[in-house]
Formats: structure tokens, sequence, C-alpha cells
């Protein structure tokens, strides 16, 4: 779902609607946010909200593992996972086909014959910025600047956030996950302040 598509000029309107009826429960308010932001995801390919999906799980519970071990190694083992879990499905969906075309063109140069194929490697949308968000949790972890959340649904919501999720900016933790936390008030200032800020982005998006 582009941010300058018809789906999302139905879709934002009944989301930010539905956010505003029900922000004083956080609860409800995040099962909220996190249901619409993996809609908005499934609207262009839901087979890959599982890499989303698995990507919340395997730093949520390695952040949660690194507040139970003050040993070095047990620490620098779990980054370890964070990272190959996270930084595995970013070169393999990113450069798969890159380097099997590499590694065909570097015999035939050669002179032996290799016979062409790719894999075809559909490239998710967004993949760069919540497997960086997500590695932005686990490290601020490991360097202790931040505490790991018990809270999952906050977790989940945090990273699949929609408005940040395809085209970024990549937040971290501890700036972006802690308002996960907290219930908010409708500020008419804000929201004119929001609002046009949108159709200025949108007016840049489509000049």
């Amino acid at each position: 779902m582009l941010f300058n598509s018809i789906d999302f000029a139905i879709f934002f309107p009944l989301f930010f609607v539905g956010y505003w009826a029900i922000s004083k429960n956080r609860i409800p308010r995040n099962w909220f946010i996190l249901a619409g932001s993996y809609f908005f995801y499934a609207n262009w390919d839901w087979r890959f909200l599982i890499l989303i999906v698995l990507s919340s799980l395997v730093d949520f519970f390695v952040g949660r593992a690194m507040a139970k071990t003050r040993k070095k190694k047990n620490r620098r083992t779990l980054l370890g996972i964070s990272l190959a879990v996270n930084l595995g499905m970013l070169v393999y969906f990113k450069y798969a086909n890159f380097f099997i075309d590499s590694f065909i063109n570097s015999f035939n140069f050669f002179g032996a014959s290799l016979e062409s194929f790719s894999l075809n490697v559909i490239l998710p949308v967004g993949i760069s910025f919540y497997t960086f968000q997500t590695l932005s949790y686990t490290i601020d972890i490991y360097r202790n600047k931040i505490e790991p959340t018990n809270d999952a649904l906050s977790f989940f919501s945090f990273v699949a956030f929609f408005p940040q999720l395809v085209a970024g900016p990549i937040e971290r933790a501890s700036h972006l996950l802690p308002q996960f936390y907290e219930t908010h008030k409708f500020n008419l200032r804000q929201f004119k302040t929001g609002l046009l800020l949108i159709c200025f982005g949108l007016f840049k998006k489509w000049s």
C-alpha cells in the first residue's frame, strides 16, 4: 500500500478515527496499531509478514535473555543470534541474485561455462528498515543503554508501526518504544501541523 494511493486514502482516516476512539485504553490501542500495521503491510504481500514476526520474536526473546545474564560471552552469543537472523534475511533477499550472477560471470570470464540461473528473489518492502530497527534494540541492550521490555505487544507494535515501516526513518527503541506504554490525548494543534506535513509530502511526491 503506497502512501499516495487510493487504498491508503481510505485506510488512514479509518485507522485515525479508530485509534483515537480507543486511545485511552493502552492495550486495545496497541492491538489496534499492530493489526492495522500488519494489514497495511499485508496489502502488499501477506507472505512477508512472516519475516516481520520472525524478526520481532527473535529480538524480543534475545533482549529478555540478555537481561538474565551478565556474562559477556553469553551476551555476545545472544547478540550474534540477533545479527545472524536479521542480517541473514537482509543479505539473502537483497543480494542473493547479485551473488549468483557474479559467481557465474566470474567462471564465464575464465572460460568455464556455467548455466545461468536466478532465484528470482522478491525483495520485501521495508526489510532494511524493520531489521535495522529491531537490531538497534538488541544492540542498545547489549551496550546497557536500555532495559529490555517484557511487553511483547508494545514491542511488536514498535517494530511494525506502519508510518515508518516501509519508508523509514529507522527509530531507536529508546525513543519510540516508550511511547507505546503511554496514553495520548488528541491535540488539535499537532493534528493541523501533521495534516499540513502530509499535504506537503504528497505535493512533493506528485510533483
